[in-house]
């Protein structure tokens, strides 16, 4: 069967919901924390004598996101890299070109699935001291607005309070920037360098087993809500490694001996990721090129555009956000009005759905309970 990161995302998301529900547990504790006894005039002095408390409950839960994070990444890594190579060996046996025993056979996994999980447990490692520095931070700026809100007259400690603890709930714990240059919060960032890690492992260990039958060659899918980075290289023919750069070939065919074809290459797959093509949320898949025998794919009927599906993405993570702040909500109004914006934006999202023809995923609308 062909591959591409979706093959894959689910591991992604069970790795990044490790670090939501840690985001959750902390979100909690803080709200808990800074909530007792607010209405209290000893209740700057009391919560500035409790920082130490808080801190060593941030760094229990920081320890055992340690604990989990490393083997979780490890196990997504090695889960993904087993579906690329059943992928492999599914679609040349469907195929049926008698190429499937070769690719049967097992091929070392351990070097790749390691040197893939390493590099997202080093990128996600520094993390863990943004955890607690930042949950730190907001506790101590949420003591000194609200303690100096009621003088100013502007707020009352509660709202200033509250304000303080949206503007984190909103943003989560921040400061992750990618090579692209863009930033990100903890969750997103999480899932992102791992979504990319996965769909890397599954994407090498296929095309290596299709190396191992003797393919050297991948098409290009089409996809619908194809990107701007991703529709040039639809319907193209890549080599699975080697020089990049457009050429023409000449091959034999798949099943007649002798007989040679004129295959048209766009490049090679690693140039064409480079270039964007199998970005995480990309819907591309590549499968095996048989010269003579391949036809190009079939176009996708569009559900909607790139643009309506990134306007989807954009509902569903301030559906995140809003629940987020119904987390930390100081009282009833407060949670009242988180729990409406989650409702308003749940309405947007059912009805660009309706609109579109764009599919539902509810899922993207969860956020991972605290633990």
């Amino acid at each position: 069967m062909p591959v591409s990161p979706a093959l894959a995302e689910d591991l992604a998301r069970a790795v990044a919901s490790l670090y939501e529900a840690a985001e959750a547990t902390l979100l909690d504790r803080l709200r808990a924390a800074l909530a007792e006894g607010i209405d209290s005039p000893a209740w700057v002095n009391s919560k500035l004598a409790a920082l130490g408390d808080l801190q060593a409950g941030v760094t229990q839960v920081i320890a055992a996101l340690e604990a989990d994070a490393a083997g979780a990444i490890h196990q997504a890594v090695a889960e993904a890299y087993d579906r690329g190579q059943q992928a492999a060996v599914a679609e040349l046996g469907a195929l049926g070109v008698g190429q499937v025993a070769a690719a049967v056979e097992a091929l070392p996994a351990a070097a790749a699935v390691d040197r893939l999980a390493a590099a997202v447990v080093e990128e996600t490692g520094a993390a863990h001291l943004r955890i607690l520095r930042q949950t730190l931070d907001v506790y101590r700026e949420v003591i000194s607005t609200a303690s100096a809100a009621p003088l100013l007259g502007a707020q009352t400690r509660r709202q200033a309070a509250q304000s303080a603890l949206d503007r984190f709930a909103t943003r989560g714990v921040t400061g992750f920037v990618d090579t692209a240059g863009r930033s990100w919060n903890l969750v997103s960032y999480t899932e992102m360098a791992t979504r990319t890690a996965v769909g890397r492992a599954a994407i090498e260990a296929h095309t290596d087993r299709l190396g191992a039958a003797g393919v050297d060659l991948v098409i290009v899918s089409a996809a619908p809500e194809e990107c701007d980075r991703c529709k040039p290289w639809e319907g193209k023919i890549l080599t699975r490694d080697g020089a990049g750069g457009a050429r023409t070939v000449e091959m034999e065919h798949a099943t007649e001996d002798g007989r040679m074809v004129q295959v048209r290459v766009a490049g090679s797959l690693p140039e064409a990721r480079a270039a964007g093509l199998m970005h995480p949320n990309c819907r591309h898949d590549v499968s095996a090129y048989l010269p003579g025998l391949t036809r190009p794919p079939a176009q996708v009927p569009a559900r909607g555009t790139y643009k309506q599906s990134q306007q989807q993405r954009y509902f569903e993570q301030k559906i995140r956000e809003w629940k987020r702040r119904e987390t930390v909500a100081l009282d009833d109004a407060a949670r009242t009005a988180a729990r409406a914006r989650v409702r308003a934006y749940q309405g947007r999202v059912r009805e660009l759905v309706a609109e579109t023809g764009l599919p539902r995923k509810s899922h993207r609308e969860q956020l991972t309970q605290a633990r």
